[in-house]
């Protein structure tokens, strides 16, 4: 799916948790965003209207240790469909530069690889979901498991640990497995960074690839 009214530029952020990713897309969009005003649009999953972020509640409360690994990819592409057709296509068709912390390559790799319910399957519900509409660029932030759990143990405000940060080292390790794969099936939308690298190299080098897929929302020297 990229028809001709989407004269926008969708680009997304994956990483394993603790790449730092959303910390990243922060101070990237404290740059683009005096450059680029209401040309720019940044949104999350699940998340980024009000029905993805009821879904949300639901998909990450830690009370929910009965959910189904199934019904929780259900969720997940259920929030991302309202998602896409509420937040992000109404920017695209607008000419926006839309950023997105998470999409499918998330679902594929937490639920299709992580809960070993299958990439493929997971990857064919949300083609459905989605129309088949995929970004333009995908930056993925790549860091080993254990280095991103002892950041998120070391870092992150105990109310904010969600359901799958609580996972053991073996599911993250999964998880990080098939992003790789995705990046190497797919090496032309998929551009990996080292996240360990330091936080502002790291910044840079997304802006650097931001810049290049979008071209046309900057001036030289930007």
């Amino acid at each position: 799916m990229r028809s001709k009214i989407l004269s926008g530029t969708f680009i997304s952020f994956e990483g394993p948790d603790g790449a730092g990713k959303t910390s990243a897309l922060r101070a990237i969009t404290t740059t683009l965003q005096p450059l680029l005003g209401d040309r720019l649009t940044v949104t999350r999953e699940p998340g980024g209207n009000a029905i993805s972020e009821s879904i949300r509640s639901i998909i990450l409360d830690r009370a929910n240790t009965a959910m189904d690994y199934r019904t929780e990819a259900l969720l997940y592409a259920a929030a991302r469909r309202q998602h896409l057709a509420e937040t992000i296509l109404p920017a695209l068709e607008a000419g926006q530069l839309v950023l997105c912390d998470r999409y499918v390559d998330s679902s594929v790799a937490y639920q299709g690889a992580g809960r070993q319910i299958g990439e493929a399957a997971v990857a064919k519900m949300n083609t459905f979901a989605t129309d088949g509409l995929l970004p333009e660029l995908t930056v993925y932030f790549d860091v080993p498991a254990e280095v991103g759990l002892k950041r998120i143990q070391a870092h992150r405000d105990p109310r904010k640990v969600d359901r799958l940060d609580v996972e053991k080292t073996a599911f993250h390790d999964r998880v990080r497995a098939a992003y790789l794969r995705l990046q190497a099936a797919e090496p032309n939308r998929i551009k990996l960074i080292d996240a360990t690298q330091p936080p502002a190299q790291v910044v840079a080098s997304a802006l650097t690839l931001i810049k290049q897929t979008a071209r046309a929302y900057f001036t030289p020297g930007a």
